[in-house]
């Protein structure tokens, strides 16, 4: 098996959490920690640098190469939150409707803050993507 750039570390969450700023990113990502870990009922890790993930599965990509992701997780960056889903969030055009003010990635959403997103639409999503 190989390793990603960003694979699972032994690093301290809480440690990773506390040093985040400024303090309303920091409390959202307590927030976000807290509704992630309701959801998947698994231990947070960091991922490479700065992504928290829940779960872990493998799989192969088309040359035959087998690596290790997370199955959801975020990462609290300057700009936005960023939260890692395991399918393209695009094909979600209903529940995006509703989620409120974001933006996505093929994977992903980017949040500026947990205030602007319908918690319940954001709960639905991340439930989707621990089931993958």
């Amino acid at each position: 098996m190989k390793k990603l750039v960003n694979s699972e570390t032994d690093k301290s969450v809480s440690e990773f959490i506390e040093a985040i700023s400024p303090k309303k990113r920091k409390a959202d990502s307590k927030e976000l920690l807290q509704l992630i870990q309701k959801i998947t009922g698994k231990e947070p890790k960091i991922w490479g640098v700065s992504i928290i993930g829940f779960g872990k599965y493998s799989y192969k990509r088309k040359n035959g190469e087998e690596y290790e992701w997370f199955n959801v997780g975020f990462s609290p960056g300057k700009a936005h939150l960023s939260v890692y889903v395991m399918y393209d969030i695009n094909q979600e055009q209903k529940l995006l409707r509703k989620l409120g003010n974001h933006k996505t990635g093929k994977g992903c959403l980017y949040i500026k803050k947990l205030e602007d997103v319908n918690m319940n639409v954001l709960t639905e999503i991340i439930s989707k993507s621990d089931r993958w």
